[in-house]
C-alpha cells in the first residue's frame, strides 16, 4: 500500500468512529469458521487426516496470513488497477472514491465488518474505485478461492456477505433517487428520512423518532454534496428543531414532521419550476 493525501477535506468528526454502532468485524465470523483453503497443515496434524468441519483457526493466524495493515492516508487499491483480492475490513475506516469527469467523488465510508473490492472476485475485473484509509487499521485480503471456501463452509459468513451486498444495492438506489432531486435541502432531508427509517426498522422501535450515528462526510457522500454544504443544511434543520445533535449522533424527534418538510420542499421546487 502506498501513502497518498486524501482527495478532499475531512471534517474532524469524520475521523472518529461511533464505536457503539460499529458492526462487529466480519473477521470475527471468519475466526469462528473452519480454516481457509490452501492453509498449510499444522506440524502436529496426522497425515491424511480430514480436517473436521467445525475446526476453529486461531484469529491471530488469520491476521498473520491474510492481514494487510494500513495507516491513515494509505491507498489500498486504485481505480483501474487489476484486482485479484477482495477485502474484509477488520479495524479502521476506509473511504471509496471515484473519478467523475476529472473530479474525485466519495462513494461511501466503510466500517469494520464491511466487504469491499469484491468486483475483483469476478476474475480479470479492474478496480472501479479507489480505496483510501481514513484511519489506521487492518483488512483481510481474500482471493476468490479463499472467500469461496469461507462462504461454502460457514453459512454465517455467507449470510453476512449477502446482507452487505443487498444493503449496498439499496444504498445505490437511494443515491440515484437523491441525485434526481435538485434542491440541496431536499437531498439532505431525503437522506435523513431514509437513515431514520432504517434505524427504526433495525431497532424494532415503534416510536416516531430515531437516532443514528453518521459523520458529515458520510452524509455528504450519500447526498453527493460537499461537507460544508451538508453542515449548513444540517444547521438549518437544527434551527428549525427538526433534528438534534448529541454525542456524535443525529436525533430526529419527529420523523413525520421531517417528512412533511420534505413534501413542502418538493412543492416549493415544483412551483419554482413552473415560473
Amino acid at each position: 500500500m502506498t501513502s497518498s493525501p486524501e482527495g478532499d477535506g475531512v471534517a474532524p468528526d469524520a475521523e472518529r468512529e461511533a464505536s457503539s454502532d460499529a458492526e462487529p468485524a466480519a473477521a470475527a465470523d471468519a475466526a469462528r469458521s473452519p480454516d481457509v483453503a490452501g492453509a498449510p497443515e499444522e506440524p502436529d496434524d496426522v497425515a491424511g487426516r480430514a480436517e473436521p468441519a467445525e475446526s476453529v483457526p486461531d484469529p491471530e493466524r488469520l491476521r498473520a496470513r491474510f492481514g494487510r495493515p494500513f495507516e491513515a492516508g494509505d491507498v489500498i487499491f486504485r481505480e483501474g488497477e487489476p484486482g485479484t483480492e477482495a477485502y474484509l475490513l477488520e479495524e479502521g475506516r476506509v473511504r471509496l472514491i471515484k473519478k467523475v469527469r476529472g473530479a474525485e467523488r466519495s462513494l461511501m465510508v466503510l466500517k469494520p465488518g464491511d466487504l469491499f473490492g469484491e468486483s475483483a472476485l469476478l476474475g480479470g475485473a479492474a478496480r472501479w474505485s479507489t480505496a483510501i484509509a481514513l484511519s489506521r487499521g487492518v483488512a483481510l485480503a481474500l482471493d476468490q478461492g479463499t472467500l469461496q471456501n469461507l462462504v461454502e463452509r460457514n453459512p454465517a459468513v455467507a449470510l453476512r456477505i449477502i446482507k452487505q451486498l443487498v444493503g449496498r444495492l439499496r444504498d445505490a438506489e437511494d443515491q440515484i433517487e437523491i441525485m434526481m432531486l435538485t434542491d440541496t435541502q431536499s437531498k439532505v432531508v431525503n437522506a435523513l428520512l431514509k437513515l431514520a427509517q432504517q434505524s427504526r426498522a433495525a431497532s424494532g422501535s415503534s416510536s416516531n423518532g430515531a437516532s443514528f450515528a453518521i459523520s458529515p462526510m458520510e452524509l455528504s457522500t450519500r447526498v453527493g454534496l460537499d461537507v460544508d454544504t451538508v453542515k449548513r443544511a444540517v444547521q438549518q434543520l437544527r434551527e428549525g428543531q427538526y433534528l438534534r445533535v448529541a454525542d456524535e449522533r443525529l436525533e430526529i424527534p419527529d420523523i413525520d414532521a421531517l417528512r412533511r418538510l420534505f413534501s413542502l420542499l418538493g412543492l416549493k421546487d415544483e412551483i419554482r419550476g413552473e415560473q
